[in-house]
């Protein structure tokens, strides 16, 4: 080998070791992709990968809005003995409509087929936003079915009382938040002065303020009297949201109405009205002071957050959480006080065997946010542990093995001392 490609060599082997790890399933494991209808009519797809040996237990994984069928875990997974799942959510990487209701459709049509094939047992992985949605749907199928939720938040009929919805038999949480909608209530930028301009600033709860207690990467540090009145702040912006959606929401049925109860005389401004879905653009969603001031709840994790290390950019950007919605889709999804996806809500119908795999350089799951999780969680046999990582499990520094790795080990651990035939 020449010498620039012994160095090229080298350099990709030094990059692999640090940020990523290209695994593959086992050079035996089986796999079959498919379609599927939900009860609701939508299209649903999903990736089954089957270890040499049979098993009767299959390993889920699945987020609302993200493409899973390469997710890091799943050869640990299927080298460990048992079959994986992966799923895609009706709408990947576009969460615009997205309600966590009808999301429960996608998830029941996957367990449903699952069963078809005939597993026993199902294991629910939920990464990331992926640990609401499982949760969600856990307490959902485990409740009678005339208990379930009727309406989502924006007042649509769910009909989940007739979903066929397969009980789980275990779950595993790795990277988890508290739930999209108590994510952004942390990270909603409450200095927005002027609800829709973008640019609109209250100097008096800027995070980035230096008045307030901003100094950058090293000296960044908010007094409490500050961070009492922001969380307020983000609360009320919250909530100015939901009244808004809300508002949306009642404009287009009160259009409704008025054109059934006028029939062939209504008029053209309410078929506009009933026929529009309004979007609501919400900006500047990337400001949850715990990336800033790292003494707050501290970890291993390093300035910035999921977004990137400049909160100007991260903050005033185009790219973010719940950056466009329909009303009904903030109120399901990202409305901290609306959802009903958010584990304060649903961790106490976790009865079944739980993992929580934590990252300790998490940027978006922060310790006390975990803490909370894991005592919420109802469960007898549920065990918390913590791994070396970022959101991603990848290497917090240069020559250290991804983090992912040992929540690979972790996960497989568990599986077998939980699950094994």
């Amino acid at each position: 080998m020449n010498k620039s490609a012994t160095s090229a060599s080298q350099a990709t082997a030094g990059f692999l070791n640090t940020d990523w790890n290209p695994r593959d399933l086992p050079a035996d494991a089986i796999t079959r992709n498919v379609v599927l209808r939900t009860s609701d009519g939508a299209a649903t797809s999903g990736s089954l990968y089957r270890p040499a040996t049979p098993t009767d237990t299959v390993v889920c994984v699945m987020h609302p809005r993200e493409f899973m069928a390469c997710h890091y875990l799943i050869p640990d997974i299927v080298g460990a003995g048992f079959a994986a799942w992966s799923q895609s959510p009706r709408s990947v990487g576009n969460d615009l409509r997205l309600e966590h209701e009808f999301a429960l459709f996608d998830v029941a049509a996957g367990l449903t087929f699952l069963k078809s094939q005939g597993f026993a047992r199902i294991i629910l992985l939920g990464n990331s936003g992926g640990a609401g949605l499982y949760a969600f749907y856990a307490q959902q199928s485990a409740s009678n079915p005339g208990e379930r939720i009727a309406r989502t938040p924006g007042g649509r009929a769910t009909n989940l009382a007739e979903l066929e919805m397969p009980l789980v038999d275990g779950l595993i949480f790795v990277g988890p938040h508290p739930g999209q909608g108590a994510l952004l209530l942390n990270c909603i930028d409450p200095s927005v002065a002027v609800a829709g301009d973008a640019l609109s600033v209250d100097d008096s709860l800027d995070p980035l303020n230096a008045v307030n207690g901003y100094g950058g990467p090293a000296a960044t540090r908010y007094e409490p009297d500050f961070i009492e009145r922001y969380r307020a702040a983000q609360r009320a912006r919250v909530a100015r949201i939901d009244a808004h959606a809300r508002q949306l929401i009642e404009r287009r049925m009160g259009a409704r109405r008025r054109i059934k109860e006028a029939g062939a005389q209504a008029t053209n401004a309410d078929r506009r009205l009933a026929g529009h879905t309004p979007i609501i653009n919400v900006w500047r969603t990337d400001a949850d002071l715990r990336c800033f001031d790292l003494s707050l709840d501290p970890s291993d994790r390093k300035f910035g957050s999921l977004w990137g290390a400049d909160p100007f950019a991260s903050n005033y950007g185009a790219v973010g959480f719940a950056r466009q919605c329909t009303p009904e889709s903030w109120l399901s999804t990202w409305s901290g006080l609306s959802s009903n996806a958010t584990l304060d809500k649903t961790a106490h119908a976790l009865t079944q065997p739980v993992l929580v795999v934590e990252y300790t350089g998490d940027q978006a799951c922060f310790p006390g946010d975990v803490r909370l999780i894991v005592d919420a969680i109802a469960s007898d046999t549920k065990r918390h542990v913590r791994v070396r990582g970022d959101h991603h499990g990848r290497a917090l520094s240069s020559g250290e093995e991804p983090g992912r790795l040992e929540a690979g080990r972790h996960v497989a651990r568990w599986l077998r001392e939980m699950f094994a035939s």
